[in-house]
């Protein structure tokens, strides 16, 4: 028991000091090897690794794509001097562990501060030379894209890759609500008012085109009329003039019957006529057409 005691303890400490000298890398995870504070070595693929017991420790560092996530919106302005509370996130990723350990030590909140901080400027810059409407939809994919490029070139003085800038969400303050509506107001009743005008000059020349067709129509109807009127009278002539060539005395008769006619249309008509006119020859003497 005497010899086996010693060994044992020695055994014992080995595998004490063993257990301090190893450690192991996780594949989602970098790995600095400190010694008196000062880096001495930087671990980026998993596996397992040695350190000097005492002398050496170890700090970890996440190699995923982290999150940084808006607590509270920002109060930005809009070039249209509009007050707008904009949500934001940002994706980024360790990729110089050596270079960000130097930049910001092991505290990595100095990293989110300075990320956080530096698109939020940005955002105020670009939205102070855009309008709400470019922010909400417009050119809201090219805001965003160049805050990342900006954001981006930043980080990696630190040793970090920007990957996304997003907006999650944007909300207007209620004054700024106001006046959107009362501008929304004021466009819709400008479109409505440019419609009705439209409405009324589209009205005006259909009414115009119509009056003209009508007097076109008009015009081509008298003349036809016209036309119809002067063959007609041209062919009663004629007819008239065949039936006074083939007897003259039945022409003049049937002349003065239809005289007749329309001089006693009415009753209550007068006539003062000398009766020994050629007017009534056909009434005193019927078959002569001299009237002797």
């Amino acid at each position: 028991m005497n010899r086996i005691l010693p060994v044992l303890s020695v055994l014992l400490v080995a595998l004490f000091v063993l257990s301090m000298s190893m450690f192991t890398v996780d594949q989602r995870q970098y790995a600095v090897v400190f010694q008196f504070s000062e880096a001495k070595r930087v671990i980026k693929d998993p596996g397992l690794y040695f350190k000097i017991p005492m002398l050496q420790d170890v700090r970890f560092f996440d190699k995923r794509i982290l999150t940084i996530d808006e607590d509270s919106p920002a109060r930005i302005q809009t070039i249209e001097k509009m007050n707008v509370k904009a949500s934001s996130f940002i994706k980024y990723q360790i990729v110089d562990v050596e270079r960000f350990y130097k930049a910001v030590g092991v505290d990595q909140g100095k990293a989110v501060v300075r990320l956080r901080n530096t698109v939020n400027n940005m955002l105020r810059d670009e939205f102070g030379k855009r309008t709400v409407q470019d922010i909400i939809y417009g050119k809201r994919n090219e805001v965003m894209e160049h805050v990342r490029k900006v954001a981006d070139e930043d980080a990696a003085r630190i040793g970090i890759r920007v990957i996304d800038v997003r907006i999650k969400r944007v909300e207007l303050e209620d004054s700024t609500l106001v006046s959107v509506y009362e501008r929304m107001q004021s466009e819709r009743k400008a479109v409505a008012n440019q419609l009705r005008a439209e409405g009324s000059a589209e009205g005006e020349k259909i009414k115009a085109d119509a009056d003209r067709q009508r007097v076109v129509m008009m015009a081509d109807a008298y003349n036809k009329a016209q036309q119809l009127k002067g063959e007609g009278d041209a062919k009663a002539a004629a007819i008239y003039s065949e039936a006074f060539g083939k007897n003259p005395e039945f022409y003049s008769f049937y002349k003065s019957l239809d005289a007749y006619k329309q001089s006693f249309a009415k009753k209550s008509d007068l006539m003062v006529v000398d009766p020994s006119a050629d007017f009534f020859k056909y009434m005193k003497n019927p078959r002569s057409g001299s009237g002797k």
